[in-house]
């Protein structure tokens, strides 16, 4: 059932069904550079979560030619924003599988008020143990350095800064020697409109989770070590809305 089909039932029944099983979700905000990426992998190892990016999400529909990704790829084609009913339905789809019974990190979405709520509905059936939003704060000068200076694992994604953690041999990874390559945003022009049009649209879906009590800063420019640690203060707590 997507998340069209959902909307339908919902007001049909007038009702969310029965919980399937109880998962932690864990929303990551932040601006590009603001270090998501690499925190969003080293909590999911560490408390058995799946990392979830929507990007990904859209490659896997269109590879598998389902019918979300038809709708989609009609609308890309047309140089047209992908509406928030084909995406939510994408993440309903997904959270659904077997691998994200005990919990799923979502890096970069919502992006919208308009998402957020859907969300929020999709994932009411889940009755989950605990929503926790990190909210990843960092300065933009230091944004656009890291950013400028990224550089991403060929194969794997592993991810790279010239500036601060570059790899022993220059262009290739460290962990499986495939190439190091350079997004094509990831230039000063482009990153600075990116870190503008974040902070347009994102400052509502704050404001929204910060009313629910569900919403916690993280200082995304210090070490990684640093950054995981405070988020693990975070996420360990046995009341997570303190």
């Amino acid at each position: 059932m997507n998340y069209l089909d959902f909307q339908n039932q919902r007001s049909a029944q007038g009702r969310i069904g029965t919980p399937w099983y109880q998962a932690r979700t864990i929303i990551l905000l932040g601006p590009p550079g603001a270090g998501k990426g690499t925190q969003a992998q080293r909590i999911a190892g560490q408390y058995g979560l799946r990392h979830l990016s929507t990007g990904d999400m859209l490659r896997d529909n269109i590879h598998c030619d389902t019918e979300l990704a038809k709708k989609a790829v009609r609308l890309i084609n047309r140089g047209e924003l992908v509406p928030d009913e084909i995406m939510l339905s994408m993440v309903q789809e997904r959270i659904a599988q077997p691998d994200c019974k005990n919990g799923f990190i979502l890096d970069g979405f919502p992006r919208t008020l308009g998402q957020a709520r859907g969300l929020e509905e999709i994932c009411c059936p889940y009755k989950s143990r605990a929503t926790t939003v990190l909210n990843f704060i960092a300065q933009p000068e230091l944004l656009v350095r890291r950013l400028m200076n990224r550089r991403i694992c060929k194969k794997s994604g592993h991810i790279y800064n010239l500036a601060d953690h570059p790899p022993i041999h220059p262009g290739v990874c460290d962990m499986d020697g495939s190439e190091l390559l350079q997004r094509a945003d990831d230039t000063e022009a482009v990153v600075r409109e990116r870190i503008c049009l974040y902070e347009r649209h994102t400052r509502p879906l704050i404001e929204y989770y910060s009313a629910q009590g569900v919403l916690h800063e993280v200082e995304g420019m210090c070490d990684p070590e640093s950054v995981t640690a405070n988020i693990l203060k975070v996420l360990n707590r046995k009341d997570p809305t303190l």
